[in-house]
C-alpha cells in the first residue's frame, strides 16, 4: 500500500469513527428521553375537600371532614420529614417523622385526631381551607415547590397555573370561612405541626 493510500485509508477510518460517534451521541439522548418520565412530582396533591360536608361549626367532626390527600406515585417510600402543606394565608402544617409508602395516599385532616399511616391531623381548632378560593401548596424539606391545588378564582391544578380544570372535590361553593383562622392550636400527635 502506498503512502497516499495509507493516509486515505486512515482518513476514511477516522471519518467513519467520527460519524459513528456522532450517531451514537445523537442516539443516546433520544433513547434516554424515551425513558424519562414526564415532569410530574413523585408526591402530589391528589384530592382536596376544602368545604366539609354539613355545617362548618368547628366541631372535631366538621374539621376532620376538611382534608388534603397526598399520593406517592412511585414504588419507593418517600420521607416527608420537614415537608410543608400551606394555604394562601400562610397557615402551614409541617410533617415530622412521617414516611409515605410507595403507591399510597395519606389524608391530612384539619382537626384533631390520632395520626396513623393513612391519616394525619393538623390538630387545629379552626378551618384552614377557604371555601370560596384558596390554594394548597406542598413544599419539600428544602422549601422547594412540589405541587399545588387551587379552587375558586384563578383556579389551577398541579402547578399548571394556566389550566382551569377542576379535580378532586373542587368547584365554586357558596359561603366562606372568612379570615377567621387563628394560630392557637392544640398539641400534635407526631405526624407534624403547624404555624
Amino acid at each position: 500500500m502506498s503512502t497516499s493510500a495509507s493516509v486515505t485509508a486512515r482518513r476514511l477510518t477516522a471519518a467513519a469513527l467520527t460519524a459513528g460517534a456522532l450517531v451514537g451521541a445523537m442516539a443516546l439522548p433520544a433513547s434516554a428521553s424515551d425513558h424519562a418520565r414526564p415532569n410530574r412530582p413523585e408526591v402530589r396533591i391528589s384530592a382536596v375537600q376544602y368545604d366539609a360536608p354539613g355545617r362548618d361549626d368547628r366541631s372535631r367532626s366538621s374539621l376532620n371532614k376538611e382534608w388534603v390527600e397526598l399520593t406517592n406515585t412511585t414504588r419507593h417510600t418517600i420521607n416527608l420529614d420537614g415537608w410543608t402543606l400551606e394555604n394562601e394565608d400562610g397557615r402551614t402544617y409541617t410533617f415530622h417523622h412521617y414516611r409515605l409508602e410507595g403507591r399510597s395516599t395519606v389524608r391530612v385532616h384539619t382537626g384533631e385526631g390520632r395520626d396513623s399511616r393513612r391519616d394525619l391531623f393538623q390538630d387545629r381548632n379552626r378551618e384552614v381551607w377557604d371555601n370560596r378560593s384558596d390554594t394548597a401548596t406542598l413544599r419539600n424539606d428544602h422549601g422547594r415547590f412540589v405541587d399545588d391545588e387551587s379552587w375558586g378564582r384563578n383556579r389551577h391544578h398541579h402547578g399548571d397555573h394556566d389550566d382551569n380544570r377542576g379535580g378532586g372535590h373542587h368547584g365554586d361553593h357558596g359561603g366562606s370561612r372568612g379570615g377567621d383562622h387563628d394560630g392557637n392550636h392544640g398539641d400534635n400527635h407526631g405526624g407534624g405541626h403547624h404555624h
